[in-house]
């Protein structure tokens, strides 16, 4: 099948629109017509090679859309349902076992690696093997041949380009107050960097019934945007100082931090602006070696540091919830969102990396 996709060439270079191939559907796979796809830090942190993906390689994965087309063993959804595209898991190891599916003991391989775990790729070029499967999505296309795993079916009367985000970068911010750290009602939760999974996370301390809610940013705009979100305070490292007024705030420290700019100088602020036994979730992905620094002591004294990755979320459970907070005017994902047309994909990379907009979103031509 012929289809349009964004092509990553070469590191750090703009996306090439192209005529792509792409493959049949194997038994537990899914072609969808994507609708639309969210533009997320990891798509471009990965186009700069943070991380040793391989290329020519088609990226996206906040993907939302149509089935088409179902392989043999795929039950659980049929063509013409309206689906969420979220992260790949191998559905074996000891932690997919688990419920643990995105600490899946193969996510470099499942979601990074460029191919099927076979070493087959879904697309190509003519003679071209072009990588593909990121997320096995490759969402920045016109369709996707995904995994049925990733395949997550909503509702249809709700605006399905809205959700694509959903399946990343939404269900990692949200997903970490609701299923990392448990935030409890009356809690103080302090979240540093207001991007889509910051505000995600602001959005989601509201619905756990955080009291004090309080947002760190370099950018105005964003701080009054998490103020109309939900937080009730809101700190800029660039005229305050940000471990202080969270403790002043908090009469001693917040229960909960949330780092997600992957800058280590922050994530000791996040760590350092905790309370006694208070739990910092690191979400923000830096590049592979970056090292950060604590006061051993103030680690010692019951603070918690832990990993956090797409918000411990069960998908097909999650979003669906997600959604149900949005309809319910509880979760306005709306209000973080700009579109663009999918010719449009660089000038939305750009506005996404100045800041200039909180959540892309890449509408696919029908």
């Amino acid at each position: 099948m012929k289809i349009q996709a964004a092509v990553t060439r070469e590191k750090g270079r703009e996306f090439s629109i192209e005529e792509v191939d792409l493959a049949t559907p194997r038994d537990d796979e899914v072609i969808v017509r994507v609708v639309a796809s969210g533009v997320c830090h990891t798509d471009l942190i990965v186009r700069d090679q943070y991380y040793p993906v391989p290329l020519p390689i088609v990226l996206g994965h906040e993907g939302s859309g149509v089935v088409e087309r179902v392989g043999a063993q795929v039950r659980h959804v049929s063509p013409g349902d309206h689906v969420v595209l979220s992260y790949y898991f191998c559905g074996e190891c000891r932690n997919c076992i688990v419920g643990a599916r995105s600490y899946c003991l193969r996510l470099f391989a499942c979601n990074f690696g460029g191919s099927r775990l076979d070493g087959s790729t879904t697309l190509s070029r003519g003679p071209e093997k072009l990588h593909s499967n990121f997320f096995s999505q490759s969402s920045w296309a016109t369709r996707a041949l995904v995994n049925a795993r990733n395949v997550v079916k909503v509702r249809k009367d709700v605006p399905l380009e809205l959700f694509g985000p959903l399946g990343c970068g939404v269900q990692t911010g949200a997903g970490a107050v609701l299923n990392s750290l448990e935030a409890r009602p009356g809690s103080a939760i302090a979240v540093f960097g207001t991007g889509g999974v910051g505000l995600s996370a602001v959005m989601a301390a509201g619905i756990a019934g955080c009291l004090t809610i309080i947002a760190v940013d370099v950018n105005e705009s964003r701080l009054a945007l998490a103020r109309d979100l939900g937080a009730t305070h809101t700190l800029n490292p660039v005229t305050d100082d940000v471990v202080a007024g969270i403790q002043e705030i908090t009469g001693g420290g917040a229960h909960y931090s949330i780092e997600t700019t992957a800058r280590p100088e922050v994530f000791r602020q996040a760590v350092d602006s905790l309370g006694l036994r208070g739990v910092c979730g690191l979400i923000g992905a830096a590049p592979m070696g970056t090292e950060a620094t604590f006061d051993m002591n103030n680690i010692l004294f019951g603070r918690t540091v832990r990993g956090i990755v797409s918000g411990d979320s069960i998908a097909e459970t999650f979003i669906p919830q997600l959604i149900e907070f949005y309809l319910q005017g509880r979760f306005p994902l709306d209000k973080l969102v700009r579109y663009y047309n999918f010719d449009e994909v660089n000038e939305a990379a750009r506005a996404s990396e100045r800041g200039e907009v909180v959540k892309a979103i890449l509408r696919m031509p029908s």
